[in-house]
């Protein structure tokens, strides 16, 4: 069984394309990102490792490690890996229970609107 099919998953569809993303857990900075993949939550390693499929082992140093929480376009996937792993970064499958469709799309929307109200123009008051 290949990492990409026990990945919780949504798809996308905007328009006439429509592009299927996976949920992982990196180490990875986001500038190593591909400009598809979206960051959903950045903690610690201590506090995101919860939700990856497998257990991740780590010592006291590393649980500060910042980490995220990412979405990754299913066509990306091999291109962003390869990225991570030159860099020696984790890239660990999220849990397909803790991270399901209802949570993946509350957190892309959470995500989206974070977005929209960052690039709003703001009113200056004289």
């Amino acid at each position: 069984m290949s990492t990409m099919s026990i990945t919780p998953s949504i798809t996308v569809t905007i328009g006439r394309q429509a592009r299927l993303y996976h949920a992982f857990v990196t180490t990875a900075p986001a500038a190593l990102d591909a400009l598809s993949t979206m960051t959903l939550y950045a903690a610690t390693l201590s506090d995101i490792s919860g939700f990856a499929a497998d257990p991740i082992h780590f010592d006291t140093t590393q649980a500060r490690t910042p980490a995220r929480l990412v979405l990754i376009d299913a066509v990306e996937f091999a291109w962003q890996r390869a990225r991570y792993r030159e860099g020696q970064h984790l890239l660990a499958a999220a849990d397909p229970v803790l991270v399901g469709l209802n949570t993946l799309q509350h957190w892309l929307w959470q995500r989206l609107k974070a977005t929209v109200a960052s690039d709003a123009p703001t009113e200056s008051v004289c």
